[in-house]
């Protein structure tokens, strides 16, 4: 099990500076732009891959689009919910599996959005069969498509699953986010979706303190996750995927920076068998 960070893809063939900066050879590569994802830009990256001997374990996929990180208009703007931008999207989330699938990457990791509880509602099935296109797309090219928790209940992103069927869908576990959009205790939560874990983001916050706005991220350690449950209950799993740290919120670089630096020298503290 290694440590890595969540890094911004650069065309330039400089994307795992931040990530040698650390110490760390692990990372998710993150890109909002797919006009990147271009074979050019592909080989760049195996490049400076190579040459740096940092491994980028997913592709993290971003779309086209505008999108509002909160209650009141995330619903309708996050994801392959809203419709009039859902086959963009789907079409981007199908180049950034390609470039995937160019620099060696065994996965996309995105965001689907606020997937309906309930099943009986009418845009349930639509964005269940979009999923399921990029899904059947990135199966079909032998890489997985994962899902970050965020927007959804755990028991959704079971449904879900269940319902396309394909034997590449897994979820990037992000803790943090599921007390941030009050959707559940992520601990509690590997009860219902542990076996799909496959990476995790080692992300910390408190819960909504009012029904507009997420809640707080915090430094690791000092939000709502129980993290050393969290590693029993993944560990009971059987998981060996990566613990990639990210670190946003309103703070600056520095306090950032030493953030990531604490929370590298947590995860080897706390988690046997963890390596830079």
């Amino acid at each position: 099990m290694d440590i890595g960070i969540i890094t911004g893809l650069q065309p330039d063939g400089r994307s795992f500076e931040a990530v040698k900066q650390f110490g760390l050879r692990t990372c998710q590569l993150v890109s909002w732009n797919p006009a990147l994802a271009t074979r050019e830009t592909a080989e760049a990256v195996v490049r400076e891959s190579e040459q740096s001997g940092v491994r980028v374990c997913a592709m993290w996929a971003g779309f086209p689009g505008r999108m509002a990180w909160n209650f009141k208009e995330g619903p309708v703007t996050l994801g392959l919910v809203p419709e009039e931008s859902r086959s963009e999207r789907v079409e981007a989330l199908k180049r950034w599996a390609d470039f995937a699938v160019w620099i060696g990457a065994p996965a996309i990791i995105t965001h689907c959005g606020f997937i309906p509880e309930n099943v009986t509602d009418p845009a349930y099935g639509p964005i269940v069969e979009a999923i399921g296109e990029v899904a059947r797309y990135c199966d079909d090219r032998g890489i997985g498509f994962w899902f970050e928790t965020g927007q959804e209940t755990p028991v959704v992103l079971l449904r879900t699953i269940q319902r396309i069927g394909t034997g590449n869908l897994g979820i990037n576990l992000d803790p943090a986010n599921l007390i941030l959009y009050g959707k559940g205790n992520p601990v509690d939560a590997l009860d219902v979706i542990g076996p799909y874990v496959r990476n995790v983001h080692v992300k910390d916050g408190f819960y909504p303190t009012n029904g507009d706005e997420l809640g707080e991220q915090v430094a690791v350690g000092k939000g709502k996750v129980d993290f050393l449950k969290l590693f029993e209950g993944l560990e009971a799993h059987g998981f060996r995927g990566e613990w990639i740290i990210e670190r946003e919120g309103r703070v600056g670089e520095d306090e950032k920076n030493r953030d990531i630096i604490d929370t590298i020298d947590y995860l080897k503290r706390h988690v046997a068998g963890i390596g830079a």
